[in-house]
This record gives C-alpha cells, sequence and structure tokens, in this order.
C-alpha cells in the first residue's frame, strides 16, 4: 500500500509517475505491478479530480473562459468527454500528471474521467513491461538496456494515432464551439 500511497502523491504533486511505474514491474512483475500501478493511477487522478474541481470553479477559470478560443475548448471537451479522454489516456505520449490536471479544469464530469482511465492500460502495461526487463537485466548483468519487442512499437504507434484522432477531434469541436 506505501507503492499505491507515493502513487497517489506524485499525481498531485506532478511528480513523474512513470518512474514508480517502472519501478512496479521490476519490484512485483508485469502483472502484479499492473494492477498496483493502475490501482494508485485511479486513486492519484480521483485525488486530483478533488483538488483541482475547486479550482475549475473558481474565478480564475471564468477569467481564462473570457477568451473565446480557451472556453471552447474547455466545452468540446467536456462535451466530447468520455471519448477524447480516453483516446488521450491511450497515448504514452501525454503525460499522465498533467493529463489529469487539464482534463479536471476542462470541466469533466468524473463519472467519464473515472471510465476513460481504462485507456491507461496499454501504456502501463508497456512501462512495466519494461521495468520488469530492465529488473531481470540488471539482476543478470548491471548496464545492459532490453531490447524493445515488437509490442512496444504496437503500442507506441497506437498512442500516437491516438493522439492525433483527440488533438483533431478536440480542434474539430472548438472550431465548430467557437461558430455556435
Amino acid at each position: 500500500m506505501l507503492f499505491v500511497g507515493l502513487y497517489i502523491v506524485a499525481s498531485v504533486t506532478m511528480a513523474p509517475a512513470f518512474i514508480l511505474t517502472f519501478a512496479a514491474g521490476a519490484v512485483w512483475g508485469l502483472w502484479k505491478g499492473s494492477l498496483l500501478v493502475y490501482l494508485g493511477a485511479v486513486l492519484g487522478a480521483s485525488t486530483v479530480y478533488v483538488i483541482a474541481g475547486k479550482l475549475a470553479r473558481s474565478r480564475v477559470i471564468g477569467w481564462l473562459d473570457r477568451d473565446p478560443r480557451v472556453a471552447a475548448v474547455r466545452r468540446s471537451v467536456a462535451d466530447q468527454g468520455v471519448w477524447i479522454m480516453f483516446l488521450l489516456r491511450l497515448s504514452p505520449l501525454v503525460p499522465f500528471v498533467q493529463l489529469n490536471y487539464a482534463l479536471v479544469l476542462s470541466g469533466v464530469g468524473y463519472r467519464d474521467y473515472l471510465i476513460a482511465t481504462v485507456g491507461m492500460w496499454p501504456t502501463i502495461i508497456m512501462y512495466v513491461y519494461y521495468g520488469k526487463v530492465v529488473g531481470d537485466v540488471a539482476a543478470l548483468a548491471a548496464g545492459v538496456a532490453p531490447e524493445r519487442g515488437p509490442e512496444y512499437y504496437i503500442l507506441l504507434i497506437v498512442g500516437l494515432v491516438a493522439t492525433i484522432v483527440a488533438t483533431t477531434m478536440v480542434t474539430r469541436a472548438a472550431k465548430k464551439a467557437m461558430m455556435a
């Protein structure tokens, strides 16, 4: 449970949570490490939702929404909720910790925010797997980098496509909202 607590703290403080993800693979292996990371990530993201949710309802957001572009992007993410968040969560290129705050500040509902965390699984499994490989290699011979198998590249490509699709959807929805 200490690990899950550390993951929650990393999520709130914007510390690089991916380091903990690698460590989970090295210490607990692929499946147990992935489950612990997912639990920590969901609880961390939920904690961010509670903390940043108060800011989302503050005067700061009202001030930011005076810019029609910012307001349009916030509305488009909130309106397209689950799908856009799911695609963003799929991408290994979008930092988990910063994304949590950005999504909450966009005004999405908690139910959609929570459902979209399912999109974190491929990236979690990929990073935990490589943490496991690094742990295995370190146990055998310190300093040897693991080879990247086909699953690494498949997950990377899927994540890149998800990033492009999410960006396109947000852009289209923001343009549509600005025209309205």
